[in-house]
């Protein structure tokens, strides 16, 4: 069974969200279901900082060994952070998806979004 933290939101296309923080800033990254499907990720591309992102839109790409999988926003804002390390280390994502190995980070416009996400137990039902 996959490791499905309490306390994040997750979307349908297995990304994880964690936050608001008190600025409206949401820390996005895949879940470990989705790094274990990929396999060995060895490149990572991601939106620039300043970015506008839409909920559900296609945001980048991880590629592993076996695939190329867009990501997909789970929420609408703007990109104020990226994991400038997935640059040089993509492994990451394997290692510590909910960790090191985050994504972006992004100010949110409607919190609503976040709290539409699946919670802990939606999406354990969902990869179940």
């Amino acid at each position: 069974m996959s490791n499905i933290p309490d306390g994040l939101r997750y979307s349908a296309e297995h990304e994880w969200v964690s936050g608001p923080d008190a600025d409206g800033v949401v820390r996005i990254g895949i879940t470990d279901f989705a790094q274990d499907a990929l396999g060995d990720v060895v490149y990572v591309d991601l939106p620039e900082v300043g970015t506008e992102i839409e909920a559900e839109s296609t945001v980048g790409e991880v590629e592993s060994t076996k695939s190329v999988s867009d990501l997909f926003a789970p929420v609408t804002g703007t990109v104020t952070a990226r994991n400038e390390e997935l640059d040089a280390d993509p492994a990451k994502l394997n290692a510590d998806p909910y960790g090191e190995g985050w994504l972006m980070e992004v100010s949110v416009k409607d919190p609503a979004q976040v709290e539409a996400l699946l919670d802990a137990e939606g999406y354990r039902q969902q990869v179940g």
